[in-house]
């Protein structure tokens, strides 16, 4: 390796530090936008430009390089400079891929722990390649690497999961008692006072997380507001209630403020702490780059230069901060990652992402018990009184910027308010923690306390937060092992291998990019299960059918998949569509969770419905049911290898699963378009239908006797048919009801 390679080494760094920026904005996002988005604080575009201004104002703040990039996991005095550019373009490579990775699937994660793994991995596997060569003792690696700071951060993250999600449950709980969901009304009274404190935590924060930083903020200015910090406060708890208490009586909403400045307050630790790490790896290499250059033998000289303090260069931090606001603008996949935690906290039912599992099952009725235990203790008066301040019926039915909010303002200033105090407290006392770990674990608790956690969506969202939380210690296994990897074939292959490694992150980013254009175009599709307004009669139910013309779309698809990969024995096409199964039982109940939350909105307006449009839940859940069946028999029968059907059975059920699926298209086209019709044509092509089974029957006993057709090719036979009936008969079931509501409903226009 010469001088040559090295400087093209350190210009890769910085390049693949501007896509590190990128990735790690995208999954950080998650940070400060889940409260403003999932409250409808204000338009998206708002938002995002008060957090853009966070941004700036962090980048600002930050004077220095992040010191894990230099010192914190190895001591670079022992390390040469081809060495450390091995380790920095492993970390950086390993960083976007893993993070990239992360952002595909919408999962939050810690950007500050895949830096702090990734930097062990790669500086262990160096030291034992270099221990290795010079025969050395393994036992010489502990003057490499400084352990100390994994376990720190270890710890911090267990630490910080269980005190942040206990805060945030407790600051709701007793701010949800103070204000019950119907808050307007209480918020006169001691909202100043209240709002007064949470703006003085999340100024406190800013001092905090930015004086220690901020190059135009001297240290004595720094040391003074510590030792003020009790004084300061209480100046910022005064002006603050007292200017919240003037917008009152303005009539002015006293939460949006107090939200925003959160977001700001969020937006600039991110950018000032932990977006720090993606440049300080980078900006490390350049100064090694420096310090080796002005040495006689810039190949071989050790970098103890590093251990010093190195100021950055405020150019390189203002081009970053332009980085990440531009990322925060465009990029699709911190949308996703934001997504995530607001599903999990959202107050209404809805789409649960994640499925339940046996864990989160157990936690959920261990903590029934919990409270079935401790009901018993608590009088019944008290209960009765927190039941009725905790009653989700009286919160006032919002639209915001086009959409219901998520949860509510209150809960969201809980969100920022808590999560600024956990971290101003952790940052004061040198508590080693992800900002990350901290703002997703307050929203879960706050979202627990609010009763979002209901007996029918709890499971669901346990799972979601076990597998965030799984996810976690995922990144610094794989941080930690891709890492070590990467760096060993750097150190064997040096440029090559450099070369290989980018081609392979390319590919893999390329593929992820794939796989989240077909998820969020999924996930776009998904959006007609929102029952978003009950206000109006008529949209309200006609919303509710064309949430079964979709379902009804979809099950004609995967029929005709199945039953043609069935002909074929396309075992792979048929376990795609068995693992599409649970998403259309999935969409059947919420279609049918909508369909009772249209008939009692309607009912309390005095709008009275057909006593038919409740019997479509039934026929919904026989459509799944059938579909389900058919799906699962040609699994079973294909994933078996049993034999596969007859030319003469292939050829009739085709003609079944034509005319089934035309049934199946016209009923989704009518209900779609929301227009009644005669039913004559599709009671004829039904008993078409019913015609045709039992001449297949009648052929299917021929086969049966002069046994050409074994018995498990006869049950799967007789099966389809059978099912192909039942559906074509629900079909049109569905299709009188919908007849049936919607004369109800015309007459009542």
């Amino acid at each position: 390796m010469n001088t040559e390679i090295l400087m093209i080494g350190v210009g890769l760094l910085i390049l693949i530090a501007s896509v590190d920026l990128i990735v790690g904005v995208s999954n950080d996002a998650v940070n400060f936008l889940n409260s403003p988005i999932g409250s409808r604080v204000a338009s998206r575009r708002t938002i995002i430009f008060v957090a853009s201004l966070g941004i700036l104002a962090g980048v600002t703040f930050s004077s220095g390089m992040m010191e894990v990039a230099r010192k914190g996991i190895f001591h670079p005095e022992f390390f040469t400079m081809p060495e450390l550019l091995t380790i920095f373009l492993a970390v950086m490579i390993s960083d976007i891929i893993l993070l990239d990775l992360f952002n595909t699937y919408g999962l939050p994660t810690s950007t500050t722990v895949s830096v702090v793994f990734e930097l062990l991995g790669a500086a262990v596997a160096v030291s034992l390649l270099k221990i290795l060569a010079a025969g050395d003792s393994l036992i010489d690696i502990g003057h490499y690497i400084n352990s100390a700071k994994a376990i720190a951060i270890i710890m911090g993250i267990l630490l910080s999961v269980v005190v942040s999600f206990v805060c945030g449950a407790i600051a709701q709980f007793l701010s949800r008692l103070l204000f019950t969901f119907d808050y307007q009304k209480r918020v006169r009274r001691y909202g100043a006072l209240w709002g007064g404190m949470a703006l003085t935590s999340i100024t406190y924060f800013i001092l905090v997380k930015g004086a220690k930083g901020a190059s135009f903020i001297t240290s004595e200015n720094v040391d003074w507001i510590k030792s003020h910090a009790e004084l300061i406060m209480l100046v910022m708890f005064i002006v603050s209630a007292l200017l919240l208490q003037i917008m009152q009586q303005l009539k002015f909403n006293i939460f949006k403020p107090i939200i925003l400045i959160g977001t700001f307050a969020l937006a600039m630790a991110f950018a000032a702490n932990d977006l720090v790490n993606f440049i300080g790896v980078p900006l490390a290499g350049l100064y090694a780059f420096k310090a080796a250059m002005a040495t006689a033998d810039p190949l071989h000289a050790t970098m103890g230069a590093l251990g010093h303090k190195i100021p950055s260069n405020t150019l390189y931090l203002l081009i970053a901060g332009g980085l990440m606001v531009g990322t925060l603008y465009f990029s699709r996949k911190a949308r996703g990652v934001t997504e995530t935690t607001i599903q999990l906290s959202q107050q209404d039912e809805g789409i649960e992402r994640f499925e339940s599992i046996g864990l989160s099952r157990a936690i959920v009725r261990l903590v029934l018990h919990l409270f079935d235990s401790i009901r018993v203790i608590i009088p019944s008066r008290l209960r009765i009184l927190i039941a009725e301040r905790f009653d989700t019926e009286k919160a006032p039915k919002v639209i915001l910027h086009g959409e219901r909010p998520s949860f509510d303002l209150l809960r969201a200033s809980v969100n920022l308010m808590v999560a600024s105090i956990v971290i101003s407290y952790a940052t004061a006392n040198k508590l080693p923690l992800s900002t990350t770990y901290v703002t997703f674990m307050v929203a879960m608790g706050t979202s627990f306390a609010d009763r979002a956690w209901g007996r029918e969506s709890a499971v669901y969202r346990i799972t979601g937060v076990l597998t965030v939380i799984g996810g976690w210690f995922m990144t610094a296994v794989i941080a930690f092992i891709f890492a070590s990897i990467f760096a060993s074939v750097i150190f064997y292959t040096e440029g090559i291998g450099v070369l290989l490694l980018l081609a392979l992150a390319v590919i893999l980013i390329l593929n992820a990019h794939r796989k989240h254009r077909a998820m969020a175009e999924e996930t776009k599709k998904e959006t007609i299960f929102n029952l978003k307004s009950v206000d109006d009669a008529h949209l309200t139910v006609v919303t509710t059918f064309r949430q079964m013309s979709y379902l009804l779309h979809e099950i004609s698809d995967s029929l005709d998949v199945t039953l043609t990969a069935l002909f074929k024995s396309n075992f792979d096409q048929i376990g795609v569509q068995r693992k599409k199964l649970n998403k259309i039982q999935q969409w059947s109940g919420i279609i049918s969770a909508n369909i009772f939350k249209a008939m009692r909105h309607l009912d309390q307006k005095g709008v009275p419905l057909s006593h038919k449009y409740p019997q479509t839940v039934r026929r919904l859940q026989k459509l799944s049911d059938g579909h389900r069946d058919i799906v699962l028999r040609a699994y079973v029968h294909v994933g078996n290898h049993h034999k596969g059907m007859l030319p003469e059975q292939v050829a009739e059920l085709e003609v079944v699963r034509l005319q089934l699926r035309e049934i199946l298209r016209e009923v989704a086209e009518t209900i779609g378009q929301g227009q009644t019709i005669d039913l004559k044509h599709l009671v004829q092509k039904d008993e078409e239908l019913r015609e045709l089974a039992a001449k297949l029957n009648e052929k299917q006993v021929g086969r049966i006797k002069d046994n050409s057709s074994k018995t498990r090719l006869s049950i799967l036979y007789y099966g389809i048919i059978g099912n192909a009936m039942m559906i074509s008969k629900q079909n049109l079931e569905l299709l009188e009801i919908f007849n049936h509501s919607f004369s109800g409903l015309k007459k009542i226009d």
